[in-house]
């Protein structure tokens, strides 16, 4: 059994932040609701989440830690600490000032394993608004602030600690050595859950889910689905039957260029032109809400025709990776507004197959690391998020077979350019907006009055927040000018320089 810590999450934005953390020592870890998780022998260890609560409210988040409290290592964080002081005889109060943000860490207890060979002073980072201010009988004080008295602490005679402060941020320069000597050393993990150890037992429980069964797979290009499709591929081989749409809302050369790649990986490929379906139903439709349902609706309806067509198939598999499981179960509950389209749901119900999710325990850098084991090129591995409806949503207003070949030439140049200069790794996603709107030019001798285009580049690490890239001003001219020069149609080009939040990184 893969032993694992378990972090049981009280609706922190940090939490996780610390499963990455905890990842990062090649250390398994699950995350579940404080009010709904399962112990058993594989669990080695228990990390206490932060809470946007504060343990005084009458709706703070209450949990019963008999069954792991002096049985199996403990570590609270930031709520967590404070919830395991006022709980076991101690008291929280409001702070005279709110803790937020960087502070220097000093140690009283310098033998105490959680902390033994930390710096005598390290940077640490806080985000409270309520204190300790007197521990239980049994507590001793293992590290301070200059304002913090109470930062560390652990209960004596028994392996339970709590820190008032996130040693998952990188704010916290030393947090991720305090986590290995609470993860390795104290709950005495092997460190031994690594890509390949990964990819040795998927595969052994694919073989043993699926059996002889054919699995259908709905294949975008991107990173995921990608390296889910090889995964399984891995496990059953030609009992994998994969199904790529062209929407006609790829980018230029897009189809061509997947569906080589995916023959190149040994994969079983039906490929389906639809783009004239696709640019048909859009017709006429400028709302953005609409285009992401017309696009969701139509790829359905073209991937159950194409798989209507197959016998024998009992799974669809999907690229659900672990923050989707996470936001499904947190104590938050589900996203109250999921994006219209394609890569969202609807399929098994319809379809009446059941599910198989092969990354359903990885997150996106993880992802990556096991693709990179799989031997599958950096073409994939390395391509930016592209949105489900494509072109679709980069094309403000009514879709039309011009408008998408326009974009189409633009965009390439754009995401070429990034390749050619170097900067395309530098940057999260990158991309070319359409925009509804007309404007006078020179070009040669003549007026023209033609589109305008906006280039988008954001630096981000999983897409809920992203900072515009600074790209060159000589790269940006050259790209620039190129677009105008080379694509009949534009003659103004701009560059997005807005974050995430409050602009989103798409523009529709």
């Amino acid at each position: 059994m893969q032993e694992k810590i378990l972090i049981l999450d009280f609706g922190s934005q940090y939490t996780q932040l610390i499963a990455r953390r905890v990842r990062e020592l090649n250390v398994y870890c699950e995350i579940h609701p404080f009010n709904k998780f399962t112990l058993d022998e594989s669990v080695r260890g228990v990390i206490l989440s932060g809470s946007p609560y504060s343990v005084r409210d009458e709706k703070a988040p209450q949990i019963d830690l008999s069954a792991i409290k002096g049985h199996l290592p403990l570590l609270g964080v930031c709520y967590g600490a404070q919830y395991l002081s006022q709980n076991f005889g101690g008291e929280v109060a409001p702070s005279a000032t709110r803790e937020y943000g960087r502070a220097m860490l000093s140690k009283v207890d310098k033998e105490n394993p959680l902390i033994r060979d930390l710096s005598d002073t390290t940077q640490v980072w806080m985000s409270h608004g309520d204190t300790i201010v007197r521990l239980p009988a049994n507590c001793k004080i293992i590290a301070s602030t200059e304002d913090v008295p109470v930062a560390a602490f652990e209960f004596e005679g028994e392996q339970t600690w709590g820190i008032q402060f996130h040693p998952e941020v990188y704010h916290s320069t030393e947090g991720s050595r305090l986590l290995k000597h609470f993860v390795v050393d104290i709950c005495g993990c092997e460190q031994s859950w690594t890509p390949d150890s990964f990819i040795e037992s998927t595969v052994r429980e694919l073989r043993a889910k699926v059996g002889t069964d054919r699995v259908l797979l709905g294949l975008s290009g991107g990173v995921d689905s990608s390296v889910a499709a090889v995964l399984l591929h891995k496990a059953i081989g030609k009992q994998l039957i994969c199904i790529f749409v062209d929407t006609g809302l790829l980018r230029k050369n897009e189809y061509e260029d997947v569906m080589s790649s995916y023959e190149s990986l040994g994969l079983n490929v039906i490929g389906v032109r639809a783009g004239d379906k696709f640019l048909s139903d859009l017709a006429g439709t400028t709302d953005p809400e609409k285009k992401r349902k017309i696009i969701g609706r139509d790829f359905i309806e073209v991937f159950d025709s194409e798989a209507m067509k197959l016998t024998d198939v009992k799974w669809l598999a999907q690229g659900t990776i672990y923050p989707d499981v996470i936001e499904s179960t947190s104590v938050n509950g589900p996203s109250a507004t999921i994006k219209s389209h394609h890569n969202v749901g609807g399929l098994p119900e319809k379809m009446n197959l059941k599910i198989v999710e092969p990354l359903r325990l990885l997150f996106k850098d993880e992802v990556r690391r096991v693709g990179k084991q799989l031997n599958i090129p950096h073409e994939i591995l390395g391509r930016h998020p592209f949105p489900g409806p494509g072109l679709g949503i980069r094309i403000l207003g009514e879709v039309t077979a011009e408008k998408v070949r326009i974009l189409q030439e633009a965009d390439k140049i754009f995401i070429d350019g990034l390749k050619s200069s170097g900067l395309y790794d530098q940057v999260w996603q990158a991309g070319v907006m359409l925009l509804p709107i007309r404007s006078v030019g020179v070009m040669g001798d003549e007026r023209t009055y033609e589109n305008c285009v906006a280039l988008r580049a954001v630096t981000s690490t999983d897409g809920m927040t992203a900072d515009w890239v600074h790209l060159p001003y000589d790269f940006l001219a050259q790209v620039s000018n190129d677009i105008i020069n080379r694509v009949r149609g534009i003659n103004r080009v701009v560059y997005d320089i807005s974050s995430k939040p409050p602009a989103t990184i798409e523009w529709e």
